[in-house]
C-alpha cells in the first residue's frame, strides 16, 4: 500500500529533490521526532516514517499520575498507553523516550482548566495542551535532539505553496482535528508534520494491521486524560478545596427555583440534571429550562427557555492567525464547538488584538472559555486561526439594552 506520508507536495517541490517530509536530503539523514501517545494514530505515524527510511525517534509524554489515569480505558496519556507506545517502538526498532512533563502539564493545563471553571467558563484543555506542552515544550525538546521536524498523528493537512504554509482540515472530515489546532503559530507549523492528514481512519487501522502493531484495534481515546470519569467538578474541588460554594438557581425573571452545589458542575446550554421544578403560572409554551448564564461572582446559575440562549456575536481573545490576520468583514466559517458544523460569519479585528465574530444566523449555548476555529469562507478546508471565546452576548440581553 503506497501512502503519501506527510506533505501535499507540489510538483516544484518534487522536482527540487525534496523528500516526502519536504527536506532536501535523503530520508536516512532526516531526523523526525514522533509524538507517540500509545494510540493507533501516532503509532502508524511512526511506522510510516520508519518504513520510508527516516531517522525516527519516538517520545511519549507522562502528563498525569499513572495510578489514577491507568484506571480509565478511555483516557489518553495513561500508564497503559505509555506501555503501548514503548511496545510499538520496540517492534519498529526505533529509540523511544518517556518524558516526565507532569509538573508542566499541571501548571499550564490543569490549573488553567480549574481557574476557567471557577470563573464560570467552559474550558477546552486539549487545545491548551497542544498550545503549551506539546507544541511548545515538546517542540523545543525535538529541536534539542537535532530533529528536522516533529510529527504527530493529528488528522489535519499541512500544505506548502507559493503563499506559504497552510493548515487544512483532514481528508476524513469525521476525524478532522483542525479545531484543536487553531492556536498553531506559523513558526510551529513550519516545524510540524502530519502524516495522516490525507488518510481516513479505516486506512490508518489497515496500516496498523499491515505493520503488525499491537494497537491496531485499540479504541480511540474519548476522555480528557486527567478527568477519566468525565466528572470535571471533582477535579476542581480536589485542586481548589474550599473554592466552590453552593448558591441559587434563578430564572431570568428573578424567581429562585432551587439550589446548586457549585457553578462548576454546569455549562451554558445544559438542560438535564438541574434538579429544579417549575414556576407557578409559567408559560408551558416556553418548554424546558436551560442554563443561559453562569454568574460566578454572585454564585448564581441563571436558567431560562432555549430561545434565551440565542447568540449572534462572539468575542475572542488570545487570537492566533496562521497566515496573517484577514481583512475586516472577511467572510469566514466559525466552528464554535468541535462537534458542531462551521457557521457562516464575518470577522472584525480590533486594534488590541481581539476579534468579534458576527454570525449570519443565531447559534445557541455558546460559552465563554470555549474556542472558535475560523475557516476561510472561500476555501472552507483552510484553517485561518481562531481564539478563545471571552464573551458571547445573548440576543435577548442586547435587545433589552437598546
Amino acid at each position: 500500500m503506497a501512502v503519501q506520508v506527510a506533505e501535499n507536495m507540489t510538483k516544484d517541490s518534487v522536482s527540487a529533490g525534496l523528500n516526502a517530509l519536504g527536506f532536501a536530503k535523503p530520508p536516512a539523514e532526516t531526523r523526525v521526532v514522533v509524538a507517540m501517545s500509545g494510540g493507533v494514530d501516532s503509532s502508524v505515524t511512526a511506522a510510516l516514517l520508519r518504513e520510508q527510511g527516516f531517522d525516527v525517534i519516538g517520545i511519549t509524554l507522562q502528563l498525569y499520575d499513572h495510578g489514577v489515569a491507568v484506571q480509565a480505558k478511555g483516557a489518553c496519556c495513561a500508564g497503559v498507553d505509555i506501555h503501548d507506545a514503548r511496545t510499538v517502538a520496540a517492534r519498529l526498532g526505533i529509540p523511544h523516550y518517556v518524558l516526565d512533563y507532569e509538573s508542566r502539564f499541571h501548571d499550564q493545563v490543569m490549573q488553567d482548566f480549574v481557574d476557567s471553571y471557577i470563573r464560570g467558563e467552559t474550558p477546552i484543555p486539549c487545545v491548551r495542551c497542544n498550545q503549551t506542552v506539546k507544541f511548545t515544550d515538546l517542540l523545543k525538546t525535538a529541536r534539542d535532539l537535532e530533529a528536522d521536524c516533529l510529527a504527530t498523528g493529528h488528522y489535519v493537512q499541512r500544505v506548502v505553496g507559493d503563499n506559504g504554509t497552510r493548515l487544512l482540515r483532514g481528508a476524513d472530515l469525521t476525524k478532522d482535528q483542525s479545531y484543536f489546532l487553531f492556536a498553531t503559530t506559523p513558526e510551529q507549523l513550519d516545524y510540524l508534520r502530519f502524516p495522516l492528514g490525507g488518510l481516513d481512519k479505516d486506512e490508518t487501522r489497515n496500516l496498523a494491521r499491515k505493520f503488525g502493531l499491537s494497537v491496531s484495534e485499540k479504541p480511540d481515546s474519548q476522555d480528557i486524560c486527567f478527568v477519566p470519569n468525565g466528572r470535571y467538578g471533582d477535579v476542581v474541588r480536589r485542586l481548589r478545596p474550599g473554592a466552590v460554594d453552593a448558591g441559587d438557581i434563578v430564572h431570568l425573571d428573578g424567581t429562585v427555583l432551587g439550589r446548586h452545589n457549585g457553578v462548576i458542575d454546569y455549562t451554558i446550554g445544559q438542560r438535564r440534571g438541574l434538579g429544579i421544578g417549575g414556576r407557578a403560572g409559567a408559560d408551558e409554551a416556553e418548554g424546558p429550562l436551560y442554563v443561559v448564564a453562569i454568574n460566578a461572582e454572585a454564585n448564581q446559575l441563571v436558567v431560562g427557555p432555549q430561545k434565551a440562549l440565542a447568540c449572534l456575536e462572539v468575542h475572542l481573545g488570545e487570537v492566533n492567525w496562521i497566515n496573517g490576520a484577514p481583512a475586516d468583514d472577511k467572510v469566514v466559517l466559525a466552528r464554535l464547538r468541535n462537534t458542531a458544523p462551521a457557521m457562516p460569519a464575518r470577522v472584525f479585528c480590533g486594534n488590541d488584538g481581539t476579534v468579534v465574530v458576527r454570525l449570519d444566523d443565531a447559534e445557541f449555548g455558546i460559552a465563554a472559555g470555549q474556542a472558535a476555529a475560523l475557516y476561510d469562507g472561500d476555501n472552507p478546508d483552510q484553517l485561518l486561526g481562531g481564539g478563545w471565546i471571552t464573551r458571547a452576548p445573548l440576543v435577548a440581553d442586547r435587545n433589552q439594552s437598546q
